[in-house]
């Protein structure tokens, strides 16, 4: 590795400090979220994130992207919203002078850096799915035409873990899309009645932006720079293999509770998610703690609980948990090998 590299993973785990007290200015607690969503933009991912409603997940979000001095957009998914509502629409306009008619294209909300797609759960599957092309694409056809969007491009979508009336969930095809699932719980009762202190005052914050999208774009490219060994990166395949109740070397307990496991995109932002949280800690290469890191938002989401295991009241958080300890890491021998 260079030292312009070292130099520029410090400068990225500067950043991530500095970002942390910023937004801490506005936003309690939930440093973890924060480290979690960091992660996701620098991976060039999208992020799902359940939470209850109240928990300044849209100020959150918001906040975040003016300290990247990045665009950002917040759109509310409802039951009637359709697709060109987010895409764009082309629109004929009719010159009074000529008389000639020309098609004009007017962009959607999808046309920014940061989308809020709030409550993503309560649109149709076609509006669902304009959304997720756009996500997976960073492009937008109407018309027969490609509009590119700009980079960088991450798309945080909502859900409300209460409120399932009227609602139509994510297939699995589509949930395996994002990236991350970050779950935002209830603060501590000491940062709720610092919420309850700072919030209902006069004083406004003034914040410092401490990156330009073109940073972001240099970071995304700088973690994929960095090192991972072949074991570390064995100790990920591991993971995700023993959530398959059909593979031969999947634990036992994983067949009892498992109906369906991750697949191979599970193991890419596995490795590619550990290479990022490296970086924001300041580390040059991945360890097996990076890749256990970000173990629970990359599988919550890519584990189908079975019958039994919800019988008994186990989510797949809990089997994540019981993987990483059933699963060996590499041990100083395989590294002597390398």
């Amino acid at each position: 590795m260079t030292t312009e590299t070292k130099d520029s993973i410090e400068v990225l785990r500067e950043g991530r400090d500095k970002i942390q007290s910023e937004l801490s200015k506005v936003i309690i607690g939930q440093l973890p979220v924060v480290d979690e969503l960091l992660t996701t933009i620098l991976c060039g991912g999208h992020c799902l994130l359940e939470g209850v409603p109240g928990l300044a997940k849209t100020l959150m979000i918001s906040t975040l992207a003016r300290l990247l001095h990045l665009k950002f957009k917040r759109i509310q998914f409802t039951p009637d919203l359709m697709p060109s509502d987010i895409l764009g629409t082309d629109v004929i306009e009719e010159d009074m002078t000529t008389g000639k008619r020309s098609v004009r294209f007017i962009q959607g909300p999808i046309f920014a850096n940061i989308i809020l797609a709030d409550e993503i759960n309560r649109t149709p599957p076609k509006t669902q799915a304009a959304l997720l092309e756009a996500m997976q694409e960073h492009n937008v056809t109407i018309g027969g035409s490609d509009y590119k969007l700009e980079e960088p491009f991450f798309v945080l979508a909502t859900q409300n873990p209460i409120e399932q009336e009227g609602t139509y969930p994510l297939p699995e095809a589509q949930l395996d899309r994002f990236m991350f699932k970050v779950v935002i719980s209830y603060p501590s009762k000491d940062e709720e009645q610092e919420i309850a202190l700072r919030t209902t005052g006069m004083e406004k914050p003034k914040l410092e932006a401490v990156f330009s999208g073109e940073d972001i774009i240099t970071f995304q490219n700088l973690v994929r720079e960095i090192p991972i060994s072949p074991h570390v990166a064995g100790y990920a395949v591991n993971l995700v293999r023993a959530t398959r109740p059909k593979e031969p070397d999947s634990a036992e307990f994983a067949k009892q509770m498992i109906d369906w496991g991750a697949g191979p995109r599970a193991v890419q932002y596995l490795v590619l998610g550990a290479k990022a949280h490296a970086a924001l800690q300041g580390h040059y290469n991945v360890s097996c703690e990076d890749i256990r890191a970000v173990a629970k938002p990359v599988l919550r989401h890519r584990i189908l609980p079975s019958f039994a295991a919800e019988a008994k009241g186990i989510t797949s958080v809990n089997i994540i948990e019981q993987l990483l300890q059933n699963i060996p890491e590499p041990s100083e021998a395989d590294y002597a090998k390398a």
